[in-house]
């Protein structure tokens, strides 16, 4: 997969973890088979929590890091680390230099914008996903009729904590279960967003108005781990996926936010852009 790095200014080919494994269950019979009975199951994923968890798989930490040239810098020794999920929801600090105007990046991930149509349905990878099957909340999707959808895709090699993306209140959350599909590129036309365990935050932002945020399992995360903070503060930690690559929704009303213009355009090229917390990526529009 193509993308734009922003930070760096260049393109760059994405290596697709496990890509071999997931061509095998999403396009044969017996792959499918097996992903409805097995590998899409709580039980799997709770098999799995418990070995990342346990201190055999410490080993995986530096093979992780070699493999996907992490900079550890930012973060504390290797050594620390019990076992490769205490790595991998590893923490670092983060620090707020935006203005208050500013949309910044709520995670370290890949970034594409969407409009939402006339009919409330979202188009991502050439496939159509309805705002009311994604919050499951017809009233309130049509709220958001021709706003803005973003959609923050984490890899694996991704830092998995994600944070608010303004000052404000938390109105109301919910949680909709559903199966751990991967989000990954080759699951798309199984419409596997709205099959996945996922979180809905509708939250009163000081800047951008009334947004809702939908964090979004996939396969092998065992849980999505959110603060429910009451009040909050722009890129506070909101919470962190437990395990693998998972997905960030964010919605947004007609007329408040604008995009930066280079996200506008690798979007409507189906290009993604890679982003870290904390960098621009829009603005809001004064009335």
């Amino acid at each position: 997969m193509k993308i734009w790095d922003k930070s760096k200014n260049e393109y760059y080919e994405e290596i697709e973890y496990g890509k071999r494994k997931l061509e095998f269950l999403y396009n044969t019979i017996i792959g499918r088979l097996l992903l409805k009975i097995i590998f899409s199951s709580r039980w799997f994923s709770r098999l799995q929590a418990l070995y990342q968890k346990s201190s055999i798989s410490k080993y995986k930490i530096k093979k992780f890091i070699d493999r996907y040239k992490i900079d550890m810098k930012r973060y504390k020794d290797v050594s620390e680390y019990k076992n490769f999920s205490d790595f991998f929801t590893r923490k670092r600090n983060i620090i707020n230099n935006s203005n208050s105007n500013e949309l910044v990046s709520v995670s370290d991930s890949k970034v594409q914008v969407f409009i939402i149509n006339s009919n409330l349905m979202l188009n991502i990878k050439n496939s159509m996903y309805s705002i009311k099957e994604l919050i499951d909340d017809d009233k309130i999707a049509r709220e958001f009729k021709d706003g803005i959808c973003i959609v923050y895709r984490l890899s694996v090699d991704d830092y998995h904590r994600y944070m608010y993306l303004d000052d404000g209140t938390l109105t109301n959350y919910k949680k909709i279960k559903g199966k751990l599909h991967t989000i990954r590129p080759i699951s798309y036309k199984y419409n596997s967003f709205v099959k996945n365990t996922r979180e809905v935050s509708i939250m009163n932002t000081n800047n951008f108005g009334k947004v809702i945020q939908i964090e979004i399992g996939a396969m092998l995360v065992g849980k999505i781990v959110n603060n429910y903070n009451k009040e909050f503060k722009k890129l506070e930690e909101k919470g962190f996926f437990d395990y693998g690559g998972s997905t960030i929704v964010q919605l947004f009303k007609k007329n408040v936010i604008k995009i930066d213009e280079e996200i506008i355009e690798n979007s409507k090229n189906d290009i993604e852009t890679r982003v870290e917390i904390g960098m621009k990526i829009g603005e809001k529009i004064y009335d």
